[in-house]
């Protein structure tokens, strides 16, 4: 059985189109999960972040987060900064891919196609 390949992010994100036109281009079979759209459960967020670490995971940068007041941002943890993403996904750093059990937070082709040449093949 192939490996299940998910791709989350945000739909009209310019990062997310360029992870998506690559495993489209590399003929990498794929669901895509829109977690604005369809919001995010705290039981993935925390999977995820048991995983890669929730700093990784808060999009630092982006306008949601810059946009909150200063005390929300200040001595974050794990469980506000997930709480915060999961209310406003927005500021989960995209794309998330899912390879089976395994995590790329970002975009980075040589990760991709190192990520994609590990898979097992049929």
């Amino acid at each position: 059985m192939p490996t299940p390949i998910t791709i989350h992010g945000i739909k009209n994100c310019d990062t997310m189109k360029k992870a998506r036109a690559w495993l489209e281009s590399h003929g990498v079979a794929h669901d895509f999960h829109d977690y604005k759209a369809k919001g995010i459960d705290g039981a993935t967020l925390k999977a995820w972040a048991k995983k890669v670490g929730w700093e990784r995971l808060l999009n630092r940068s982006g306008t949601t987060f810059r946009k909150l007041p200063d005390v929300q941002k200040e001595g974050l943890t794990e469980a506000r900064a997930l709480a915060l993403m999961q209310d406003q996904p927005s500021m989960i750093k995209r794309p998330v891919l899912a390879l089976g059990d395994r995590l790329i937070v970002g975009f980075d082709t040589g990760e991709y196609e190192r990520a994609i040449a590990s898979l097992p093949r049929d």
